[in-house]
């Protein structure tokens, strides 16, 4: 008996979702968990020093920095609903400030991790969110004995 938890994908060996941390989803786990290191150090430099001049925004970093900590586990770890939980957030975080340090520049007279849609980070905090979902979905998809996908039929 192991001590993962009952949604941790490679707790079922046969037929079922398949390992959200293996294969290609490596790639996935490693890019969410460069991006968690950077956005938590940065929101931990800028609220230890700096906080009193950009509270929203240097809360939002450290917030984002949490949500990226949290989804590179549940990825690697294969806990799919927390994956989806926090990947979900993170794209509805993307998009809420994306939106409102376009719009609303006086809460954000400096940038977040998520300003501009990630335009700091090259927009990867926009795709990475699109990505994890897709990825989500893709091994989620029940696996045959071949080890392929079972197509299931539409409608």
């Amino acid at each position: 008996m192991t001590d993962r938890p009952a949604d941790a994908d490679d707790a079922h060996p046969g037929p079922g979702p398949r390992p959200t941390g293996a294969g290609p989803g490596r790639l996935v786990v490693a890019v969410y968990g460069v991006l968690a290191l950077a956005a938590t150090a940065r929101g931990v430099y800028q609220v230890a020093t700096k906080l009193d001049e950009a509270p929203v925004a240097y809360l939002l970093s450290l917030a984002a920095g949490v949500v990226y900590i949290v989804a590179t586990f549940a990825l690697a770890t294969g806990r799919r609903t927390l994956a989806w939980v926090t990947v979900s957030v993170e794209l509805v975080g993307v998009l809420t400030v994306g939106v409102l340090s376009l719009v609303d520049v006086g809460d954000f007279p400096d940038e977040t991790v998520w300003s501009g849609f990630g335009q700091g980070y090259g927009y990867v905090p926009f795709v990475l969110p699109l990505l994890g979902l897709w990825w989500l979905w893709r091994t989620g998809r029940p696996v045959d004995g071949t080890g392929e996908a079972a197509r299931q039929p539409l409608g």
